[in-house]
């Protein structure tokens, strides 16, 4: 099974990206607290895992016009989609939980038109694992008190919190899962009922076997697409709370992915604070990631990094070229917009010939995404949705 395994950083210079209602024994009754955790050395503000997630959707359902959105429906206390991944790119890509409802006209005639019948419980595990965006370093929270004072009488007072910091997060990608629909017994592996089993053979979905489940999945073109469109909304991303009064653009501003073989995550190390609580790239730790898991990248690393940010630190890590270790290891840096005008005989780190040699392709984080995708797309590479 193939990843695409990523970290990102997001510079917060004054922000409140997702709050938690109000704050007990605040100055004020109206008080906004941020989302923090609290330990014993300080407080290190965050960005839950879901926010993420509703930034990547609402951009991809406004900016991504060949995105396929899924209709939700909402009774009394729930809400939900049509849970059909084979139609809606959402639920194929983010996964879904639905069960029929045992309440009398508990849905609506315009409900149920907009959706799947469904004739049983239905789950999908995510392809897309999204980590919490945590600060760096703890950080001092700011009170900021403010007033209503455009009506006749006394000012309305109100108070909010704020921050400065980086925010680090990973996510990944499952390439084998995404575009395959389980239909078997266990738990979690019954993404389809007896409706959307109709439907993958209507369409013709190959059958499949994949950890000793039957599936079916769509073709490599489609998959492909789903995917490439996912991944280039990374580099694209934005949302966030309080942006009227703390703007902050979310854009990574330094993104590290690669493809990998295997789930765990290479690069989650080699970020980490400095003596300032600000961003510090440790380079032995990305040396020594790229020599352990050298037969588990099956890409090139895409390094997203704008100029202007940390540009010292840049010029270190792509003065990088080579890792002596029991076999030897170069590294070759290219920019992305010079990807087309690779040097011939270049070996790509995808083939088994080049597994002594890595290339970083670097640029601002919104190329290289791109960039990336474009290689997810490729005919050669389907065999990284196996």
């Amino acid at each position: 099974m193939a990843f695409v395994t990523g970290l990102m950083l997001i510079d917060a210079p004054a922000s409140a990206l997702n709050n938690a209602g109000s704050e007990e024994g605040a100055r004020t009754d109206n008080t906004i607290a941020v989302k923090r955790i609290r330990t014993r050395v300080g407080d290190y503000p965050y960005v839950s895992a879901q926010a993420v997630r509703y930034w990547i959707r609402t951009l991809l359902e406004r900016s991504a016009p060949e995105w396929q959105a899924a209709p939700v429906s909402r009774e009394a206390k729930i809400a939900y989609t049509d849970a059909n991944p084979i139609l809606y790119w959402d639920d194929d890509l983010f996964g879904y939980m639905r069960a029929p409802s045992k309440r009398p006209g508990a849905r609506s005639k315009e409900q149920e038109a907009q959706q799947t019948p469904l004739t049983g419980e239905i789950t999908r595990i995510s392809p897309l694992r999204t980590g919490t965006l945590v600060s760096l370093a703890p950080v001092r929270i700011v009170d900021d008190f403010g007033t209503m004072a455009r009506q006749n009488g006394d000012p309305v007072p109100h108070e909010h919190q704020f921050y400065r910091t980086t925010l680090q997060g990973l996510f990944s990608l499952n390439l084998t899962t995404a575009g395959t629909f389980f239909n078997g017994g266990r738990v979690g592996y019954r993404n389809l009922d007896e409706n959307r089993v109709k439907l993958a053979e209507e369409k013709r979905l190959a059958p499949v076997t994949l950890h000793g489940q039957p599936a079916f999945r769509l073709p490599y073109p489609e998959r492909a697409k789903r995917v490439a469109t996912l991944i280039r909304a990374f580099g694209d991303l934005e949302g966030g709370a309080k942006l009227s009064l703390h703007y902050t653009d979310v854009t990574p501003s330094l993104i590290i992915t690669a493809v990998i073989r295997g789930g765990n995550h290479p690069f989650s190390r080699v970020v980490r604070a400095n003596s300032q609580g600000g961003p510090e790239i440790v380079l032995d730790a990305l040396k020594e990631v790229l020599r352990v898991y050298k037969d588990q990248i099956l890409s090139d690393v895409f390094i997203g990094w704008p100029k202007g940010y940390l540009d010292e630190q840049r010029e270190e890590v792509k003065s990088l070229k080579s890792i002596e270790a029991r076999e030897p290891m170069s590294i070759v840096h290219q920019e992305v917009h010079e990807q087309q005008n690779v040097p011939e005989g270049e070996p790509q780190a995808s083939t088994e010939s080049s597994r002594a040699r890595v290339r970083f392709r670097w640029g601002h984080p919104r190329e290289v995404m791109a960039a990336l995708a474009t290689e997810l797309e490729k005919a050669e590479n389907e065999g990284w949705y196996d």
